[in-house]
């Protein structure tokens, strides 16, 4: 793999660390979730804040149980945090319910809408159960948020959940251009849930394809690999790169940790995000 490209550690105006901000539930196997997100930020030099949205019982295989926190815990930890480390940038994975969609949206439009988010639209875990907690349609909760969304990164399994009026399975640019036509600046699609020779992964924004990756496929099953790379994303968009800097850099991240992963439990390898690109 080619070395990650130079960065800056530190903001050389004010001599601090960049800070993203990561929203999302809390996996005690450490693979996906906030886990996941802090590992990588602090691998790429980024500090990491942390706001839980969901408490789940799982584990390398699985979740077995998820509860959303109640939505006016989660907000008052932003307006906290707000008020005291400014971030460069957020990533946001399981919302976990409607209201803390919508405590997302809220926060974002009253705070700084120019703040570039990561969306990774969660709605299963890796072995398949449902993680949104509540009744609702996580569906339209989702697409409400994509107006203050930066990159979305779906599967294509949620690729097709979140544009059901596209027909057709494999119209992956239309419905890409869909979710752009509904407020997001752009679509990374990503490939590690079809079965195909490569892992595929094409950006679209509302003007159509503008960037396509693929790397081998490595044998087994991964169980954070979408965490990894979004958070990988809003990392290098806190560190000032540009969009397709930041998803180019952030490929070459995750394909690492994937190729680093070990199998710790009884189901899928976890990626290893500590090195060597530290």
């Amino acid at each position: 793999m080619p070395p990650l490209h130079r960065f800056p550690q530190r903001d050389e105006a004010e001599g601090l660390l960049p800070v993203l901000l990561c929203l999302g539930g809390h996996d005690p196997s450490g693979g996906a979730g906030l886990v996941a997100d802090v590992q990588t930020a602090t691998a790429l030099g980024v500090h990491p804040l942390s706001v839980v949205t969901a408490l789940t019982v799982q584990d390398s295989r699985d979740a077995a149980l998820v509860r959303a926190v109640p939505a006016p815990l989660v907000a008052a930890a932003l307006r906290r945090l707000d008020a005291d480390i400014p971030a460069r940038a957020v990533k946001v994975g399981l919302l976990a319910s409607p209201a803390l969609a919508r405590t997302f949206c809220r926060w974002w439009r009253a705070r700084r809408p120019s703040l570039p988010v990561v969306l990774d639209p969660v709605l299963r875990a890796s072995g398949g159960r449902r993680l949104w907690s509540v009744a609702g349609d996580p569906v339209a909760a989702l697409r409400d948020c994509l107006p203050s969304v930066t990159l979305l990164t779906p599967n294509h399994e949620e690729l097709v959940a979140l544009t059901p009026e596209v027909a057709g399975d494999e119209e992956e640019e239309a419905r890409a251009r869909r979710l752009c036509a509904l407020g997001a600046g752009a679509v990374l699609v990503t490939g590690g849930d079809r079965p195909t020779p490569a892992v595929e992964s094409t950006l679209y924004d509302a003007g159509g394809r503008r960037g396509h990756w693929a790397s081998p496929r490595l044998p087994g099953s991964f169980h954070g690999s979408g965490c990894t790379l979004a958070a990988a994303v809003a990392s290098f968009l806190a560190l000032g790169y540009d969009l397709r800097g930041a998803v180019d850099e952030a490929q070459r991240f995750t394909a690492a940790a994937l190729a680093a992963a070990r199998p710790l439990g009884r189901g899928a390898a976890i990626p290893w995000r500590g090195g060597p690109w530290r």
